[in-house]
């Protein structure tokens, strides 16, 4: 019995220590719980406003446990982007420009822009990226020299609104070999919308090898033989200028020095262009086009380089610009229409001309032209319509108004007779024109005040003269009246000189115009 009592004794107190045992873990492990829930509290704390004066001392001090990084890592700021200056040359050498940058700097494309190098594949490489970004703009920096051979800034998958901004001087090779058998144009631009050159540079053609090459080659103004010095001897070409440094026989094929193409929304502005070897700026296929505060260079003598050609190409406004050149400052060709020309400096050169139209018995369409508030000075021609017999075609609805000539041979000129070869055969068809307005022209004339020839078998009709004042300047040339051949219009003012050789109202037998002939 006492033994019986001793072992329930023992087994009780076993019991009770085990009991006791258990609830001390339990203590502990809620300890432990509880610590390990303080701490992740102190971290979040800190990670939301750590701003506290203090860190968390939980368990004698102990440095706590860093938040996992994902939890507190701040977002970056965008890096800027590196956009290296027009004029530096990027520091790195080339070709490390921004993936999403606009700015397209030669430079950054292996330029190098000592005016010996050819960097004809920079500038390629350069338009190549910046075809692909709409509004991009091409840099070509100041203070720099391109040696740029003939290249061509095509389109149609380009995008919209591409500048150039011109600021250094971009020069043509004087070497033959890079023009081949020859090209028409040098700097092209084709089949963009939107496209602009600006800035302060220089387009230089250096074209006067061109000129000396093959003088004979180049058609020949035909107003020239209505010029005869007092000594009587016609001179059949102008002198030519010294051969320049070129390298072998230039090709008799001679390019345009800047040509655009197929474009729309065409602005050139600011630049200069120099010495081409042809035309100076020419827009063919163009609608919409802005040229303004620009620089035209080239010698008088220098043959067929014309200031700006427009052709097949409308909505054209030119202004407030200087253009000195070889031929006709600015050249209105078949295809135009809605052309506005106002604040132009013209001279030296050969006037502003609308054609020459119906070459090789060609169609012509040419209509709704303003030229205004223009001065010229020392040209062979003010305000010139050319045509060739045997064309076709119309041009109406034309206005010169308050021109302002000093020193011009041949100020005010219609010549359906046109020829630059050197013979043409009489033919009966023509161009019709009508609507030719001419108001206030005034100034100095050297030649002939007017000179109106007028087709056979289609005369000029609705040609109106008012507030003509020309008063000769004996110079080097012989002196001569007013001329007009079958041309009938009014005059509403009476003009100096007296203009009487114009036919008032409209020829009896005025020939209609066939389907073949109406634009």
């Amino acid at each position: 019995m006492g033994g019986v009592n001793f072992r329930s004794l023992t087994f009780m107190i076993l019991i009770a220590f085990f009991v006791w045992c258990s609830s001390i873990e339990t203590c502990i492990a809620r300890r432990g719980k509880h610590w390990r829930q303080s701490r992740y509290a102190a971290a979040l704390s800190k990670k939301k406003g750590g701003n506290h004066g203090h860190r968390n001392s939980h368990n004698g001090g102990s440095k706590p446990k860093p938040p996992p990084p994902q939890s507190h890592k701040a977002t970056p700021s965008p890096k800027p982007k590196e956009e290296v200056p027009p004029s530096t040359p990027s520091p790195h050498g080339g070709y490390g420009y921004d993936q999403q940058s606009t700015v397209f700097n030669v430079l950054d494309f292996g330029a190098k822009g000592d005016g010996k190098s050819d960097d004809t594949k920079a500038f390629q490489d350069t338009w190549a990226a910046a075809c692909k970004v709409e509004a991009s703009t091409v840099v070509v920096p100041a203070e720099f020299v391109f040696l740029v051979g003939p290249i061509s800034f095509s389109g149609p998958y380009c995008q919209a609104n591409i500048v150039f901004q011109l600021d250094g001087t971009i020069i043509a090779p004087t070497d033959a070999r890079p023009w081949g058998k020859g090209l028409l144009q040098w700097l092209e631009f084709t089949k963009l919308k939107g496209i602009a050159i600006q800035g302060k540079g220089i387009i230089d053609g250096r074209g006067s090898g061109w000129w000396q090459d093959a003088p004979y080659e180049d058609p020949y103004d035909d107003e020239r033989k209505l010029i005869i010095p007092l000594n009587s001897t016609v001179q059949e070409r102008p002198p030519m200028l010294i051969r320049s440094e070129l390298s072998g026989k230039m090709p008799s094929i001679k390019p345009t020095a800047l040509r655009f193409y197929g474009s729309f929304n065409v602005t050139v502005t600011g630049i200069t262009i120099q010495n081409s070897p042809q035309c100076h700026l020419k827009f063919d296929n163009c609608m919409g086009v802005v040229v303004h505060d620009i620089t035209v260079s080239s010698p008088g003598d220098s043959p067929n380089t014309d200031g700006i050609h427009l052709q097949n190409s409308n909505d054209v406004l030119i202004h407030s610009s200087d253009l000195a050149c070889g031929d006709d400052c600015v050249s209105i060709q078949t295809g135009c229409s809605n052309v506005y020309i106002h604040n132009v400096n013209c001279g030296p050169g050969h006037g502003i001309s609308i054609g020459s139209l119906g070459r090789d018995n060609t169609k012509a369409c040419v209509s709704n032209i303003t030229v205004r508030d223009i001065v010229m000075h020392n040209t062979m021609n003010g305000v010139r319509i050319k045509t060739w017999q045997g064309g076709s075609g119309s041009v109406q609805g034309v206005l010169f108004s308050n021109i302002q000539v000093s020193e011009v041979q041949l100020p005010i000129v219609i010549d359906q007779f046109y020829c630059d070869k050197r013979k043409c055969s009489n033919e009966t068809a023509a161009v019709a024109l009508s609507g030719i307005t001419y108001e206030k022209i005034r100034g100095t004339y050297t030649v002939k005040p007017v000179h109106f020839a007028c087709s056979d078998s289609l005369p000029c009709i609705g040609v109106t003269l008012s507030a003509i004042e020309l008063k000769p300047v004996q110079e080097r040339y012989h002196l001569y009246d007013p001329f007009c051949w079958q041309t009938f219009g009014e005059l509403t003012t009476p003009t100096v000189p007296p203009i009487s050789c114009l036919q008032i109202g409209k020829p009896t037998n005025n020939r209609v115009q066939s389907d073949h002939d109406v634009c």
